[in-house]
């Protein structure tokens, strides 16, 4: 408790943790028997970043992000991945006098000490980084290594089939039942598991005349990965659909399936999606990480200006609560981390989507299937038959479900749902065409949220500068102030961005707005009646993220602005 306690009062002097949450933690700490630093990051009171100054401080040892070394990957062979993963270290370089410099997330353990010194005989010196980029470092290594290996290994497989066709040796077919045996296994595996400490969320595997291109989606942007022969594309082909459940011998048609995989503890889910191309099937993959659902309103970008209306939004007891914006930019993640806020024993809550993409613990959740005619409208029906406090309706795609959807939220119950429009005052005008009466979306409609994706600059890299001429006429300022640009370093792949960040529109009803749907149909004056009312447009809200330096210009000029 000693160590707990020093520690503890370290974080306080470096003002990481409040002084008077001390007495709460020490208790919590010692009720659950945990060390209080992996007490704070569990409970994501305190970052590995964030801390990684103080702790340098604490541990009267260098500290610095793992992008701000220069890595020499041959030290790798000394040690097995495992090896340095399970310990925490990553070996970084020799000086000139020989001492080996390894980088560590785990400062004062003896063990990892005692193990490395098995290992290595030499004398040894040690920085700190955050041990989870050095997990992050060693999976990307070993998972490029990997898909190195297996195409080299396709390549000189192809090489060698072709030099016994031109011999006359004829070339055997490759059989269903062979392919695990082929190096395109190997290849498949490593091209998904490496899509994991890239931060992915979507590899798109492509045919074409001569052959195969490999994509993952990172942050937003397709970036190429590898090219492989076309020649082997049926072996990747079975392999991907016997892993998805799919129907290898079916190629007129797409198909949908799954792949469960554990990688670094963790469980995934990988929704596979076949499309008939000229050249072969082409494959999308979409990675979601099957473990607890951890996102909060913080981390989705909502401001403390945001949250206050949020929060009335969630208190009413009945009323639909809308999600809006273009596909993949997370509204489906955003309603999850309201209903993970209200989730209690003394609610039901149900849900129908297409796909479910996080399992909730405490929350009855139901998918849908077309071709049993389970559609959204149908589940919904039916879920009003299952006594619902609360109930999230994945998308609003039909006037059935639109019809269905607000009824309910007029007859006492709570409905969260998602529409694709262009900003929140769109989705009066769309569930308008989708045929619901404008007293009853006046009556049921408690706010609506319109949401955009933009990329989070790197932490490690951005630079600030003051702004030009032209960007000050962008941001519609007079005077230069100071935003940050991005850079490109080893830790965001030379991009020059990190993660995204949502940017949210909120429109809350009021009495005005109530009266103004009921007898306006203009959206451009529902519009300028929500701002006059304190809703902030998408584009000043990206605008604010420019400022504080979260996001680039660049980044603001791709949301579109009438």
């Amino acid at each position: 408790m000693n160590t707990n306690y020093e520690l503890l009062q370290f974080y306080i002097y470096k003002h990481l943790v409040r002084r008077k949450d001390a007495d709460a933690i020490l208790e919590e700490c010692q009720r659950l028997k945990m060390p209080v630093r992996d007490y704070l990051l569990a409970k994501e009171i305190i970052t590995e970043t964030a801390e990684l100054e103080a702790l340098g401080e604490y541990y009267c040892m260098p500290s610095v992000e793992i992008d701000m070394l220069e890595i020499d990957k041959e030290l790798f062979d000394l040690f097995s991945y495992d090896f340095l993963k399970k310990h925490k270290i990553i070996p970084v370089s020799y000086d000139k006098n020989g001492v080996l410099l390894v980088a560590t997330g785990k400062p004062l353990n003896f063990h990892t000490r005692s193990a490395l010194a098995v290992q290595f005989s030499g004398p040894i010196d040690y920085i700190l980084v955050p041990s989870e980029q050095i997990d992050r470092y060693v999976d990307s290594v070993s998972a490029v290594v990997s898909t190195t290996s297996a195409l080299e290994d396709l390549n000189s497989e192809k090489s060698e089939q072709l030099a016994a066709a031109q011999r006359g040796e004829g070339v055997s077919a490759v059989q269903e039942d062979d392919v695990i045996n082929n190096p395109a296994v190997r290849l498949v595996d490593s091209i998904i598991k490496e899509a994991v400490p890239y931060r992915a969320s979507d590899i798109h595997i492509e045919p074409f005349e001569k052959n195969v291109r490999v994509r993952y989606r990172i942050d937003g942007d397709l970036q190429q990965r590898a090219e492989f022969p076309i020649e082997a594309y049926s072996a990747i082909c079975a392999r991907l659909k016997i892993l998805a459940g799919l129907n290898i011998a079916e190629r007129r048609i797409p198909q949908d399936g799954r792949i469960n995989m554990v990688i670094g503890g963790k469980e995934f889910d990988f929704r596979v999606s076949t499309l008939p191309t000229v050249f072969g099937e082409k494959f999308v993959i979409r990675i979601l990480d099957k473990t607890a659902f951890r996102f909060t309103r913080a981390d989705l970008g909502f401001t403390e200006e945001d949250n206050k209306i949020v929060d009335k939004m969630l208190s009413k007891p009945h009323g639909i609560i809308l999600l809006t914006g273009p596909t993949g930019c997370g509204k489906t993640t955003t309603l999850y981390s309201f209903l993970k806020e209200i989730n209690d024993s003394t609610k039901n809550i149900v849900t129908v989507e297409d796909p479910v993409e996080y399992v909730m613990q405490g929350i009855n959740q139901t998918q849908v299937n077309t071709k049993a005619n389970m559609t959204f409208a149908a589940a919904l029906r039916s879920i009003l038959r299952q006594d619902p406090d609360i109930i999230m309706v994945g998308e609003i795609r039909d006037e059935e479900t639109a019809q269905i959807a607000v009824r309910s939220a007029i007859t006492g119950h709570l409905v969260f749902s998602t529409l694709h429009t262009n900003d929140a005052p769109g989705a009066i005008v769309r569930l308008g065409d989708m045929g619901v009466p404008k007293y009853l979306v006046a009556d049921a409609l408690v706010g609506v949220i319109a949401q955009r994706l933009v990329k989070r600059l790197c932490p490690a890299c951005k630079r600030k500068g003051r702004t030009s001429a032209k960007e000050m006429s962008i941001l519609g300022i007079n005077e230069p102030v100071s935003i940050a640009r991005p850079q490109g370093c080893q830790f965001c792949n030379n991009t020059g961005y990190k993660g995204r960040i949502a940017v949210h529109e909120i429109m809350h009803m009021n009495d005005d707005m109530r009266a103004a749907v009921i007898s306006e149909s203009d959206p451009e004056k529902l519009r300028k009646m929500s701002m006059e009312n304190g809703m902030v447009p998408l584009w000043n809200s990206c605008r604010n993220l420019v400022f504080n330096g979260y996001t680039s210009i660049n980044e603001l000029m791709t949301l579109s602005v009438e």
